[in-house]
């Protein structure tokens, strides 16, 4: 339970718009602040929009330092659930440690249209590692956010305890071990030059899972936050483009699965008669 109230400016947001659903998520130790421009962008273009706010961030860090990346896994579920319930077509859109969470949430076989990934942590974080046995210190003075856009301002706090980057590890090893369940269409937004999770964890991510439809697109101007970075317009472009395409082949599909299912009906009946 989180002892602290929400930072102003970091909590979740939620925007109602058409009957396709996009939930989306901040990393380790961000806020729905540095999703807010995507989900806003994504709004204007008449999709229904969740910017879930994860458990322990966003208030201090003495509430993410008790978190469990078990109720982190249970947000994304609860966000899901919420925006299925409005909505016809769901989809997932997390950046870094949101990105592991949502190939973690398409694993367990839900009705989900597609996933978005903004460098996704999967096989390593060289900063962390070296923490993934070590019980102290207690906390690390966390770094400057990587973000190339000096102009640009991330809600984030100022240590980070070791206990969660654990937590965070944990999450990447599970996840990763269920990669070949995530069979759903997937887009992959990778910075060519990222200074915290290094590009070959999505390259790992999509050589592992068995979706049909996968792709990856490289930002080229942004360091590892790039929803607040240089290329934001561009992932707000390249995912509008790619929700929009996996919804209309969905419903050619359904169309042509409606259309036989009446043939075989018309033929069925014809021999009874």
């Amino acid at each position: 339970m989180e002892r602290y109230d929400v930072i102003q400016g970091a909590e979740s947001f939620y925007y109602k718009g058409s009957d396709i659903g996009i939930l989306v998520s901040h990393g380790f130790m961000g806020t729905p602040q540095s999703m807010e421009y995507i989900g806003k962008e994504l709004a204007k273009k008449g999709f229904t929009v969740y910017g879930l706010r994860l458990t322990g961030h966003g208030t201090h860090y003495y509430d993410i330092e008790q978190t469990t990346y078990e109720e982190w896994k249970q947000d994304f579920l609860n966000g899901y659930q919420r925006l299925k319930q409005e909505c016809r077509h769901v989809f997932i859109l997390g950046q870094s440690m949101g990105g592991t969470l949502t190939f973690h949430t398409a694993s367990q076989g839900l009705d989900l249209d597609g996933v978005i990934a903004i460098n996704p942590a999967m096989t390593s974080i060289p900063s962390m590692e070296p923490y993934r046995s070590r019980h102290t210190p207690r906390y690390l003075k966390e770094d400057h956010p990587d973000i190339k856009d000096p102009n640009v301002h991330e809600i984030t706090y100022d240590k980070v305890p070791v206990r969660s980057m654990r937590e965070l590890l944990s999450l990447m090893d599970e996840t990763k071990e269920r990669l070949s369940y995530v069979t759903c269409p997937a887009l992959v937004l990778t910075s060519t030059v990222d200074n915290v999770v290094p590009p070959e964890n999505s390259a790992y991510i999509l050589n592992h899972i068995q979706s049909a439809e996968k792709r990856q697109h490289m930002l080229r101007n942004s360091y590892h936050v790039a929803s607040m970075d240089f290329d934001k317009d561009t992932i707000v472009a390249q995912t509008a483009q790619f929700v929009q395409a996996t919804v209309a082949k969905k419903k050619v599909h359904e169309r042509i699965f409606y259309f036989l299912n009446s043939l075989r009906f018309f033929f069925t009946s014809s021999k009874i008669k």
